[in-house]
């Protein structure tokens, strides 16, 4: 767990349920969720597009279940799929009984479409015999008619009131393996519905904004709600809803979550200064062609890309492996520790050859190999900058001076 988690809240204890091999609450892993967007009866489509979501960090993957194609697809994807699958249902109860014949780790069910009493108790009969959970998906755009009108709207309160009611179901037939989510567009009336939901409910909550739209809108209103929440310490699985290519949500989500120091790194994090006055380089070029040779290796490192020697390896200490630019060449950093300058056209290529070999060896390793005279060169470098660019740092004795002279008496 990373040091940043400590800052956050507290998570709060919820009951653990088992999607496949996935657990969800307790203390388990926070898990990402992503849904395909294939026609499930496409099931060589629908499988590849479920390993490249699983690849980019999505744990359970949510198909649709809309008609007898899609079941019987689920029945052929289900055991080739390299991670638990949840069925999506809407409307008809005889697909979220075939979903579960097919096989499937987990259904989700939307109170507001779903809604006859004895339809959703006998899905939860024959779950509860198949140990399947279920996730109660309320949304505020499908929210049952008669709450919304005793609610004056899809307000927090009516949200949570329809996933109570729909719990109420299940508790009838003796069935407790449940997740919930109490979904909206915005961003606000998401984040008070899921308070709400934290302190009514015991059961694992789905965190996610709906219908969040496409990139980059999208991608910031999810990372409001859901972020915001996580930091109080709410929430044990989570969506991107996203317009755009399902595997931006598996993303998004396993960047959030390693970012909060929720999940170990996987993949790259790279860190880059927004550029100055004092960048000695395409500071943008060089980020961007760093992060695109890096993330095709998919290493678990922390990077950085500084534009400036004066203050680039200070600024980054904390990064696993940085190089800054100055005078037409770069100062490569671990931790700080500069271990070698190179020429500019060989950044980004430098970057990678020793983020390699920090993955295979290790950082005490590469540390220990470093140019010794790389420090002094680095040292040469930043002097010049400063002759050249920073006259106010160099005239700083000069102003203390008069200030001393200014304030004596």
């Amino acid at each position: 767990m990373d040091v940043t988690a400590s800052a956050l809240s507290p998570r709060r204890k919820t009951r653990q349920i088992s999607v496949g091999s996935v657990k969800v609450g307790g203390d388990a892993p926070i898990s990402v969720q992503s849904m395909t967007t294939t026609k499930t009866a496409d099931v060589e489509g629908t499988l590849a597009q479920i390993y490249a979501l699983a690849a980019n960090g999505a744990d359970i993957v949510r198909c649709t279940c809309n008609d007898r194609g899609a079941a019987e697809g689920l029945a052929q994807i289900v055991p080739r799929s390299p991670v638990p699958i949840v069925a999506d249902i809407h409307f008809h109860v005889e697909m979220a009984l075939a979903a579960l014949e097919a096989g499937v780790h987990g259904l989700r069910l939307n109170p507001g479409n779903l809604r006859k009493p004895e339809e959703i108790k006998l899905v939860a009969s024959e779950a509860r015999d198949r140990g399947v959970p279920i996730r109660i998906g309320v949304n505020a755009g499908s929210l049952h008619p008669d709450i919304y009108e005793r609610f004056g709207g899809a307000t927090p309160e009516a949200l949570v009131e329809s996933a109570r009611i729909e719990l109420a179901y299940f508790e009838e037939v003796g069935f407790s393996d449940v997740k919930i989510s109490v979904k909206a567009s915005s961003v606000a009336t998401m984040i008070a519905a899921y308070r709400l939901a934290s302190a009514t409910f015991d059961r694992p909550l789905h965190l996610g904004v709906t219908e969040a739209g496409p990139l980059p809108g999208g991608l910031l209103k999810g990372t409001a709600g859901i972020a915001t929440l996580l930091a109080e310490g709410i929430g044990d699985t989570l969506r991107y809803s996203l317009t755009a290519d399902p595997v931006e949500e598996a993303k998004a989500g396993r960047q959030l979550l390693e970012v909060l120091g929720l999940r170990e790194r996987k993949g790259l994090d790279l860190i880059a200064c927004p550029s100055c006055g004092r960048a000695e380089v395409d500071v943008i070029k060089v980020a961007n062609e760093a992060q695109a040779a890096l993330e095709a290796l998919n290493l678990p490192i922390q990077v950085a890309v500084m534009g400036c020697v004066v203050n680039g390896p200070g600024e980054a200490r904390h990064a696993d492996l940085g190089i800054a630019a100055g005078k037409k060449r770069g100062h490569l950093f671990i931790q700080g520790q500069i271990i070698r300058v190179v020429p500019e056209d060989e950044m980004v290529e430098a970057l990678v050859e020793e983020a390699k070999k920090i993955v295979a060896e290790g950082v005490a390793v590469r540390l220990a190999a470093r140019d010794v005279s790389a420090e002094a060169e680095a040292e040469a470098d930043r002097a010049l900058l400063l002759d050249d660019r920073g006259a106010d740092a160099n005239r700083a004795n000069e102003r203390i001076a008069q200030i001393r002279r200014r304030t004596e008496g």
